[in-house]
């Protein structure tokens, strides 16, 4: 068995959008094409700081996922942004995120556990250790 096989179907499909656009290159690729607005065809390093292969490669890793679609017209290739893809994709991550959200069990409002007081107070021992409070009663200032 497989380990992705251990996790359901929604948190493999959103693992592997977080992978597709975990990349920077990718993420500037997808801000082109939509500043742009229409689908570009040609070299994309004419206006990304990409290698010719390296572009080819995120290309297709967005293309694989589903956020950019290319069609071959001769030579070229036109690549344009899939806005169902991107929808659906924002439409899953909410889906994942919002029942999250509505716990609160963020770190501001979750209670303090004997293992997390004992690692605050070490902190502080440590940051002491470190640097010390110095009392400032005793300076002396030169003007």
């Amino acid at each position: 068995m497989k380990k992705s096989e251990k996790y359901s179907d929604h948190q493999n499909e959103l693992a592997r959008f977080a992978k597709a656009i975990s990349n920077p290159a990718r993420l500037a690729i997808l801000e082109y094409l939509a500043e742009t607005k229409t689908c570009i065809s040609g070299d994309i390093t004419d206006f990304l700081p990409l290698s010719r292969s390296t572009a080819s490669q995120h290309l297709k890793e967005l293309r694989d996922i589903g956020l950019i679609q290319g069609e071959i017209e001769g030579l070229k290739i036109n690549y344009c942004i899939c806005q169902a893809e991107i929808k659906r994709f924002l439409e899953l991550l909410n889906n994942f995120f919002n029942p999250i959200l509505s716990l609160d069990a963020s770190c501001e409002t979750a209670p303090k556990t004997k293992k997390t007081a004992r690692l605050a107070k070490a902190a502080v021992v440590v940051k002491d250790e470190i640097a010390p409070e110095i009392d400032k009663s005793k300076d002396i200032f030169f003007f």
